[in-house]
């Protein structure tokens, strides 16, 4: 084998794991919005359905969430790309020497945490509300406590410097001689910049909307602490993924992606389509005749993959319409009942066959327990409650012992015939003590 096939195997390879690494997780999560289980999964299978997007389009804190995204999205748009254009512009006209010192202060919020600058942005405006007199209902203090409005400043903090690197990037490509021939012409700065360096940054104003927007919408460490008594879909979305989530929320990334590759693949054609117009118009390519596909699609292949992708959500649209996957549903809901009842049974049966295994085990162990060892010896044991005449004869009596001897021992209650009776103490004939014998039992009978 070449060289060179080696290098376009191990090429190939390369591009199969890359775009594996970055496509598979969105692939799996849009097939998960078709999938009927109640959390977003692929394996086990259940049913095709569209039921969750029903339930997207049903929800209204989502509904209400891609809402102000939306707003807000728009507003960071125009206040970032305006600063970013503003500062783009003033680091190709400040002092040379200042410019590193100046480029390093643009680009700072970029590396501050999102978290400071929320936090920041509600302390100083909430000041600056204060230090302004603003009251409440007032139109100040609606103004700087409006979560809507104090999130736009919050994210165009930082936006604003992505939207200054991609117009610093293009006016590198611009020659300043352009506006200083039109000003030596006798237009004015309003004039050149309206007519000659706008339309030059065009493209670079597009580019840097569409990323401001994005990174507006997809913002979540800024929108929190700023956000107040609104939400956006980000933080709906992060409080539904603590309280519990189900495949709608794997139905609106699947919206996501397909109006990106949508929006990507239009964008792609249009600009083919011009070139090859461009083209055209110059002189080095010829008009495609005889083709059997319009003339936009004629060796576009962006073109091309935008009208199948158009067809195919068009199918998707038209199925969703009629179709129904109770009957799936009711079959996999009898298949789960019949796996469970197989799996009790067999729980049983392993149960039964550790009973007989335990049984002869049970069976050969000997009635009195045998040898017991423990803390309490063979105390416990049964036979320690049936009387067993034979042992009880054999072995004979303990000997008393203790601190009161045999006092207690059982017998000292029942008489025995063996036992010596006590001789009995005649009671003195004599009186006794101080008073004698007056206390007598005697001296209250009338007898001798």
């Amino acid at each position: 084998m070449s060289s060179a096939n080696v290098i376009r195997i191990a090429l190939g390879a390369y591009l199969l794991i890359f775009f594996s690494y970055l496509l598979g997780p969105l692939v799996v999560m849009s097939l998960t919005a078709f999938n009927s289980s109640d959390f977003p999964s692929v394996s086990p299978w259940a049913c095709f359905t569209f039921e969750w997007f029903d339930v997207l389009f049903n929800d209204k804190h989502i509904r209400d969430g891609i809402y102000y995204s939306i707003i807000i999205g728009f507003g960071t748009v125009i206040l970032s790309v305006s600063m970013g254009l503003a500062a783009s512009i003033v680091l190709t006209q400040v002092w040379p020497k200042l410019r590193s010192t100046y480029y390093t202060m643009i680009i700072a919020p970029i590396l501050i945490p999102g978290v400071v600058l929320g936090i920041s942005t509600l302390v100083f405006w909430d000041r600056v509300g204060g230090f302004l007199g603003a009251s409440d209902g007032s139109f100040l203090h609606e103004l700087f406590h409006n979560g809507i409005f104090l999130t736009i400043l919050g994210q165009s903090s930082f936006i604003a410097s992505y939207a200054m690197l991609v117009f610093v990037a293009r006016l590198q490509r611009f020659d300043p001689d352009l506006t200083e021939a039109a000003l030596d012409l006798g237009a004015t700065h309003t004039q050149a910049f309206r007519k000659i360096l706008l339309p030059f940054m065009r493209p670079a104003i597009a580019s840097a909307s569409v990323l401001a927007f994005l990174a507006s919408f997809e913002n979540y460490n800024t929108t929190t602490f700023t956000i107040i008594d609104y939400k956006t879909l980000t933080t709906v979305l992060a409080q539904k993924v603590r309280l519990g989530i189900n495949p709608s929320i794997s139905s609106l990334a699947f919206i996501i992606i397909i109006l990106t590759i949508f929006a990507a693949l239009a964008f792609e054609a249009a600009q083919r389509n011009k070139a090859r117009r461009l083209a055209v118009q110059q002189g080095k390519a010829k008009e495609h005749s005889g083709s059997v596909l319009p003339s936009f699609m004629t060796g576009n292949p962006a073109a091309i993959l935008l009208v199948l992708l158009a067809f195919v959500v068009i199918v998707l649209v038209g199925t969703a319409q009629k179709y129904s996957p109770e009957a799936c549903k009711i079959q996999v809901r009898e298949a789960k009942q019949i796996e469970t009842q197989r799996r009790i049974e067999q729980l049983r049966e392993e149960r039964r066959q550790k009973t007989a295994e335990q049984a002869p085990a049970a069976a050969s162990a000997p009635s009195n327990g045998g040898n017991t060892s423990g803390a309490f010896g063979n105390v416990f044991a049964p036979n320690n409650l049936s009387g067993d005449d034979a042992k009880d004869s054999a072995q004979p009596a303990p000997s008393p012992s203790g601190a009161f001897g045999s006092v207690f021992a059982p017998d000292n209650l029942s008489g025995a015939e063996d036992t010596p009776e006590p001789d009995v103490i005649d009671p003195p004939t004599g009186g006794s003590g101080a008073f004698g014998n007056v206390f007598d039992p005697g001296n209250l009978n009338n007898g001798n």
